[in-house]
């Protein structure tokens, strides 16, 4: 287990990694990236203490290919360390092995993952800013949606793990269809007037 982040006393409280308490056994989840510059990267999730038995204590989610990973991880990295300083708790930085990740930040990673795992390369720049524009209360309920139906590691192909595909990489955020005001005509920028009105 990775040493505990500095004290108490300097933060709310003590982390291991991406915000995970350094307790005995939390429900977190495990970015493994191996050494070198080819290998994926698994992410996984491990349900601690709560779980019910030994054998089901941890669910591998999502396995990344490297280039995928490296194009999502620094903002991941900066969105994470954001809200960990909100909370008063240590920063971290993506490390060759082991890296904890706190169990709802986890969640929200998984969304974004499983959206870019198999999404046109050049799409994957977009999905990171649509991703970035979701509350974390959306991250938390796409990542619920998704992980019950298809979120093992062989389901990029099934329901919800398309589904994010394209609702993260088709179209931007900034770019989505306005509706249009009740005086304005399809098609031009006149204001049409109901005969009701006309004098």
């Amino acid at each position: 287990m990775p040493k505990a982040r500095e004290t108490a006393s300097t933060y709310a409280h003590r982390t291991l990694g991406f915000g995970v308490p350094a307790t005995s056994d939390p429900h977190h989840f495990v970015v493994c990236i191996p050494r070198g510059n080819t290998a994926p990267v698994l992410i996984s999730e491990h349900l601690g203490m709560g779980s019910e038995t030994a054998r089901e204590q941890v669910i591998d989610r999502v396995l990344l290919e490297r280039p995928r990973w490296t194009a999502i991880r620094a903002e991941v990295q900066r969105a994470f360390n954001v809200r960990l300083t909100e909370h008063n708790l240590a920063n971290a930085a993506w490390k060759v092995g082991d890296n904890p990740v706190d169990r709802l930040l986890g969640k929200e990673l998984c969304v974004l993952a499983w959206a870019v795992e198999r999404l046109d390369p050049e799409k994957i720049g977009l999905a990171v800013r649509n991703w970035l524009a979701l509350r974390p209360e959306e991250r938390w309920w796409l990542f619920g949606m998704t992980a019950m139906a298809a979120g093992g590691i062989g389901d990029g192909d099934n329901g919800w793990r398309v589904a994010l595909r394209y609702a993260l990489g088709d179209q931007a955020q900034n770019e989505l269809r306005r509706p249009r005001s009740l005086g304005e005509s399809k098609g031009s920028g006149r204001q049409i007037t109901l005969p009701l009105f006309e004098d």
